[in-house]
């Protein structure tokens, strides 16, 4: 399972076997990749398995545009330059098949090779066009035992890194659930607002590949089942009603499974402020100086990540030079602590593919 890698420029290789109980699905991607066109639905579920890998591999990469906009151009210099640029990674075939069937992993990456083949163009922020060549995926192949890796076009990744809006989804619903039609249906679901929405019965039929005559069956021979397995492993649920052709869907959340989101996200953000509080008392932050920290801090999960690497060094080499990090107080510590994060920035990979890409916490022209 291998095809030729020519003309093809890999700008970057992504390496994270890390499983998040969410996944960010943007927009775009589910209105342009998924459900773009009417052949969507049949989207296999060892294929879907596939996009909810890739999706949680670069979890920590998305972000929305008004949040990081400098993210947004530092994306474009890497992507957004020359044509036919790609990203690697690689994926554990046992995530793709459970049962261990070679076949099923063969097939699911030959229809991502090929569902939506063709020329993509995008416009970069210099004006230049870029083109892009391939479907979701290329080039799959078993470089190591037991994974596949494969190429991702800068197009797609794109849709699936900058995500100006997006909704989340459970990443074990391509496992709990085994129709594929029934995840397909809950990616849509999660896209419909509050209030519901009401479609025909013959546009439902077309958007998830199915032929049911009337809307009684659909309701009672689809939707009832699909209904079933949301309740149970889905945080969103829905209620449905129909009149003559027309179907009314009405989503709802789930109580058992946010109960248990909420739980542990109430848990990570109570985290957040107690370790936020600590750095503020202890370094006696000022409101206009602890801004730009705790928003860096508490909303983006890798810069937390280096930010508290940064602060172990922080207190390890004032350690070793007999100083008390007590010592350093507002504007005073924050710089120190950005040219920890800078250092420390510098020794990763993203570091050296983008070494002015560091995380800010402090509004200053030399760090």
């Amino acid at each position: 399972m291998s095809f030729d890698r020519d003309f093809k420029i890999i700008r970057k290789k992504f390496e994270n076997e890390n499983i998040h109980e969410r996944i960010r699905l943007g927009n775009n991607f589910v209105d342009d990749f998924i459900f773009g066109d009417s052949n969507s639905a049949d989207i296999p579920i060892n294929a879907l398995r596939v996009i909810f890998n890739i999706i949680s591999i670069i979890s920590n990469e998305q972000f929305r545009p008004e949040d990081r906009p400098k993210q947004l151009s530092l994306f474009d210099e890497e992507f957004e330059t020359e044509n036919n640029l790609f990203a690697s990674m690689k994926i554990r075939n046992s995530k793709i098949s459970p049962s261990g069937s070679t076949k099923q992993v063969i097939e699911a990456y030959e229809f991502l090779a090929k569902f939506k083949m063709g020329w993509y163009k995008s416009v970069n922020s210099k004006g230049k066009e870029i083109k892009t060549f391939g479907g979701l995926i290329s080039t799959p192949s078993y470089d190591q035992r037991g994974f596949t890796s494969f190429l991702i076009s800068s197009y797609w990744l794109k849709k699936l890194i900058v995500i100006p809006v997006y909704n989340y989804i459970l990443y074990n619903r391509v496992y709990n659930l085994k129709n594929n039609k029934h995840i397909l249906f809950a990616i849509w679901l999660s896209k419909i607002p509050e209030k519901g929405t009401i479609l025909k019965l013959s546009t439902l039929n077309k958007k998830f590949g199915l032929n049911y005559k009337t809307s009684n069956d659909f309701c009672f021979k689809f939707l009832k089942q699909v209904r079933i397995n949301l309740n149970q492993f889905s945080n969103v649920s829905f209620n449905y009603k129909y009149c003559s052709d027309d179907i009314s869907i009405l989503p709802y959340l789930t109580e058992r499974i946010v109960d248990k989101i909420f739980v542990s996200e109430s848990k990570e953000r109570l985290e957040i402020t107690y370790r936020l509080n600590y750095f503020k008392r202890k370094y006696q932050l000022k409101e206009t100086e602890f801004s730009l920290f705790s928003n860096q801090y508490r909303n983006v999960p890798q810069t937390r990540d280096l930010i508290e690497k940064a602060y172990r060094n922080f207190i390890k080499t004032n350690r070793k030079n007999k100083l008390k990090s007590s010592d350093f107080s507002g504007e005073y510590f924050l710089r120190e602590l950005q040219k920890f994060i800078i250092e420390h920035y510098q020794t990763t990979k993203m570091g050296k593919l983008l070494p002015k890409g560091y995380p800010v916490i402090i509004q200053i022209e030399h760090c």
